[in-house]
């Protein structure tokens, strides 16, 4: 991207302790690359900075990555979910348009739909007019949520105008009340990619998406 450009940052948790996978998650293989890597890959062509956010496991998994990103670490991460992804957010560069954001156990996603998900927010930041030549997308939009068949799921584009209501989150709240209040801001891609719902959280599912047992 050039500078000066508008940018989207892009943000994967991975300071979970993986107890039901009973192994990192980050660390696990798909298509000959960890899952780590997989989506460091996908972001890094459309987003900059990558940012990752760590916590058990934190050395192990920065030490096998092979992809270049930006490492935070979150010492709380005992604390949930919430408390890494305000740690990534709170480093979002202040240039970035929005946040690319999702979990390192989804990464079956395709690259058209992170295309699709990011390709509004370039052409047409905040407070410029939608380019004629795009399709029409939600006017104002906060959120945009990939789809397919009916089912949600990720990664999701935010407006950096959310960041401040993240942030604010109690460590016991959830990313999902900020969304939850923000339906009518949210944009839903439907999108011919079954990826987008691969949570790959269990022995399981990992043996489902790949075909190979741990």
């Amino acid at each position: 991207m050039s500078s000066g450009s508008p940018s989207v940052a892009g943000l994967i948790l991975a300071a979970g302790e993986s107890r039901r996978m009973g192994f990192p998650k980050a660390l696990l293989t798909y298509r000959k690359q960890t899952f780590l890597d997989a989506l460091c890959g996908l972001f890094a062509a459309r987003c900059s900075p990558v940012i990752v956010v760590l916590g058990a496991h934190a050395d192990q998994i920065r030490g096998s990555a092979t992809r270049p990103a930006t490492f935070v670490l979150n010492a709380d991460y005992l604390s949930g979910q919430t408390s890494s992804m305000q740690c990534g957010l709170r480093a979002v560069p202040p240039d970035a348009s929005g946040v690319l954001f999702t979990l390192v156990d989804h990464p079956a996603v395709a690259p058209e739909t992170i295309d699709a998900l990011v390709r509004y927010a370039l052409a047409c930041p905040p407070n410029k007019t939608q380019p004629s030549d795009q399709p029409e997308h939600t006017p104002q939009a906060l959120l945009r949520v990939p789809r397919y068949q009916g089912r949600r799921g990720h990664p999701i584009w935010l407006s950096r105008d959310l960041i401040p209501e993240f942030l604010s989150l109690p460590l016991n709240g959830a990313a999902r009340d900020v969304v939850r209040s923000h339906v009518l801001q949210t944009e839903f891609l439907d999108v011919d990619d079954p990826g987008i719902l691969a949570d790959i959280d269990d022995p399981e599912a990992y043996r489902n998406l790949t075909g190979a047992a741990l």
